[in-house]
């Protein structure tokens, strides 16, 4: 009886005092021109970084950028003085999809997990979580995203977006125009739609002309008892009419004879790596003639394979810019057991990391940026394992490995994804008249490449924000963060959410453990112990600043076991638990 009076209790403490939290204002927009002096200009049309140069923005826009002797201060500017840092373009992921949340049960024709957990609610989930989704691509100092391709609510998202600072510029296409149909997605507003024909090709682009599209998709997918000459006339046709409107074409095409065939007919762009062979000469010579815009996407097929096999490898990055609601869902495999479709210790002999496709990956794209081929950075965000936002910046490091410049990667990131989709008017690099859209860096980008600790300022569309204050973690965040931890069985993530005097008790108030050394020390041998201990997360109730988890403990070496843990959140820590059993 008494436990459940402590819990009654703790809801009730929690129902009377708000946490504690006094977010700080996420941007300025400033009412007079703002001027940033001395600062070290990353130059990507020259590939030279300009020392001690003056930038002016105006409204929205750069008005003047040139040495700081000789560009004149406004008398009623806002001086910022860059002296030591970087000022870079923001950065552009050039293959995102909005109606995909990155979690386990996001593509259910991938993998049909519905009888767990409903598609619906996951698509409901992205909705929900749009604005902390978006806030994170500006804290990783991304100003851009490119949608290639979705539901036609794209569309209204697109509107959305362009309303308010603390989202990225966002250019979007509708359904994709397929030659395959999957199962299980939306059909009422469905993301992908299978043409049988040439007019419905050119009607599917037709349809989407009243939306403004940006450009359009085609997903050109070629089944084994297939020939890719079979389709090529609906690819050729839906190209066709969208170039008669003024529509560059994004197509997906993995396969070497798909990718040729694509650009042959006329494609814009190559939205993959070609991962069967390795780009020939003719090919190569091929997009370099028709301008082809080459967009890797390195990471995303490791995503599934680490998923389907449970092997992870996630960074301090990963963990701490992926939202941890879907990170923490790739993790729902090991407690799944027979609701899931395949099992995942059988499924690490079918999944080799890193797989013969990803080094074919990697040597196509040094081939193509060797041949002078428009390479530009995209993740395809909101697949499974591909968190939105924090895959970037490990997009950027696979296309290090690959053994791309740093110069290189960051005009892919920049001005290369501003010409490859007809921005560069607006996008892509500092240069006067074109949108505010920088990042003032601590450190050289072009030494070593940037990340989200890098960032001192982001200006979009002219606006200052502060990157620290773009993403204020909820109570349950925290409770959650922690969990993720606890279940790659990582140490410091596990803490991270802690507060530094942090208390831990038992249902009858005694004190186990207190502060986070002595944590460190019982949980990395806990840790050590189990090496395959797993926290599910069977219910969970929020209640202001208190989160109550119903939880279930699994291991091969012990019985599972399931309790109560009640967490109390105070100024963004976590700061008392009670654990009742």
């Amino acid at each position: 009886m008494r436990k459940y009076l402590l819990l009654y209790m703790l809801l009730y403490s929690s129902f009377l005092c708000a946490q504690n939290n006094t977010p700080g204002k996420p941007y300025q927009q400033p009412a007079t021109p703002v001027c940033i002096t001395h600062v070290n200009v990353v130059n990507v049309i020259t590939q030279k970084t300009d020392a001690d140069q003056t930038v002016v923005i105006e409204n929205n826009r750069i008005s003047a950028v040139g040495s700081t002797k000789k560009v004149k201060t406004p008398a009623n500017a806002q001086v910022i003085d860059g002296t030591g840092k970087y000022l870079m373009p923001g950065m552009t992921d050039a293959h995102i999809h909005f109606f995909q949340s990155g979690g386990l049960y996001t593509r259910p024709d991938a993998v049909n997990l519905n009888s767990v957990y409903p598609y619906e609610k996951d698509q409901q989930w992205v909705k929900d979580n749009r604005a902390d989704l978006m806030a994170r691509y500006l804290a990783c100092g991304i100003t851009t995203v490119i949608d290639v391709g979705g539901p036609f609510s794209n569309y209204a998202i697109r509107s959305q977006l362009d309303t308010t600072i603390l989202a990225p510029n966002a250019f979007v296409t509708g359904p994709l125009i397929s030659t395959y149909l999957p199962p299980n997605l939306d059909k009422n507003d469905p993301p992908i739609i299978k043409v049988n024909s040439e007019q419905e090709a050119r009607d599917l682009v037709k349809k989407q002309l009243p939306y403004k599209p940006d450009f359009i998709k085609i997903w050109y997918i070629v089944l084994r008892d297939q020939k890719p000459e079979t389709t090529y006339p609906i690819v050729k046709a839906a190209i066709e009419e969208s170039h008669a409107n003024g529509l560059k074409v994004a197509v997906h095409a993995t396969q070497y004879q798909t990718a040729k065939l694509a650009v042959e007919a006329g494609a814009d762009i190559l939205v993959h790596s070609v991962d069967d062979k390795p780009l020939d000469n003719e090919m190569l010579q091929l997009m370099k003639s028709r301008n082809i815009v080459y967009i890797p996407t390195l990471v995303v097929a490791e995503g599934y394979h680490r998923t389907f096999t449970q092997q992870f490898d996630f960074t301090a990055h990963d963990l701490t810019w992926s939202n941890p609601f879907m990170l923490g869902s790739l993790l729902d495999l090991q407690h799944l057991g027979t609701k899931a479709p395949f099992d995942y210790h059988t499924m690490r002999n079918r999944f080799h990391i890193p797989a013969k496709e990803d080094t074919i990956m990697a040597t196509n794209l040094k081939l193509a940026q060797q041949a002078g081929v428009l390479i530009v950075s995209g993740t395809d965000a909101g697949n499974i394992g591909t968190q939105h936002a924090a895959s970037y910046g490990d997009e950027l490091l696979a296309m290090q490995k690959a053994g791309l410049s740093n110069w290189e990667i960051i005009r892919s990131a920049t001005i290369n994804a501003a010409k490859g989709f007809g921005k560069e008017k607006d996008l892509g690099s500092i240069e006067k008249g074109k949108l505010a859209d920088l990042l003032l860096l601590d450190s050289d980008p072009t030494s070593s490449l940037p990340t989200p600790a890098s960032i001192r300022s982001i200006f979009h569309h002219g606006a200052i924000i502060q990157p620290e204050n773009l993403i204020q973690p909820s109570p349950e965040m925290l409770v959650q963060q922690q969990v993720n931890g606890y279940n790659i069985h990582n140490i410091d993530a596990f803490l991270a959410p802690y507060s530094d005097n942090v208390v831990i008790y038992d249902a009858d108030g005694k004190v186990l453990m207190k502060g986070k050394q002595e944590i460190r020390g019982e949980y990395t041998k806990y840790f050590n112990k189990t090496p395959d201990l797993h926290c599910q997360i069977v219910n969970r109730m929020v209640m202001g600043n208190t989160v109550v988890d119903q939880e279930k403990l699994t291991s091969a070496n012990r019985k599972p076991s399931e309790g109560i843990a009640v967490y109390k959140i105070d100024n963004g820590k976590i700061v008392t638990v009670h654990f009742i059993e």
